[in-house]
């Protein structure tokens, strides 16, 4: 059976999103017949090659300002001269995203649309996060998955007096590793179905 390798590219400021793409990538390698690899980048180097050899590239930046962080961003902007003007070698390829904030909504969305927005742009195919909201009834709970309510990816929060140690919360990072594994799931159906 065909394998798929599923890369998980990100930046992180304080140590929080770097947990949170910790937690994507244990999604994805929970999954039989995926290899997850974590990316961390701060600017416009990164493992171009590598990166092309992937399934799926999960894409992750904490959320500063009302969007993804100028380091991931400078990542994003280096892919117009090492990926884009190379033919476009993304096309096709699987995405999806997430993002960290430290209050409850603090824009994320704004960060994942800028995410899917330059996923776009490579031709890649989108990936959401597949999950109703949760903690939205009174018979919700601050550990249910997605508390957040965001459907374009993973959402986390975490407490700006709070360290990685300590954030996001662990119903934020489950939610991350569901999206992990979903975009896992959904590369070797891809993979296979290409074979």
């Amino acid at each position: 059976m065909s394998k798929a390798i599923v890369a998980v590219v990100y930046h992180s400021g304080y140590g929080h999103t770097a947990r949170q793409a910790e937690a994507v990538a244990n999604g994805a390698s929970r999954i039989e017949g995926v290899s997850a690899r974590l990316y961390p980048v701060s600017g416009a180097d990164a493992p171009w090659a590598e990166l092309e050899q992937a399934d799926a590239i999960i894409f992750g930046a904490p959320t500063y300002m009302g969007g993804p962080s100028a380091q991931f961003k400078a990542f994003q902007d280096a892919t117009s001269s090492t990926v884009f003007a190379a033919g476009g070698t993304w096309r096709n390829k699987l995405a999806a995203g997430f993002t960290n904030s430290a209050s409850r909504s603090g824009d994320k969305l704004a960060s994942l649309q800028q995410i899917a927005i330059f996923a776009a742009q490579h031709g890649m195919h989108w990936v959401s996060l597949g999950l109703p909201p949760g903690n939205n009834s009174s018979q919700g709970s601050e550990e249910d998955l997605n508390r957040l309510g965001f459907f374009l990816g993973a959402a986390a929060q975490s407490n700006a007096d709070q360290g990685p140690d300590v954030a996001p919360p662990l119903a934020d990072l489950r939610t991350a590793e569901h999206l992990g594994a979903r975009v896992a799931e959904t590369a070797l159906q891809f993979v296979r179905g290409r074979g």
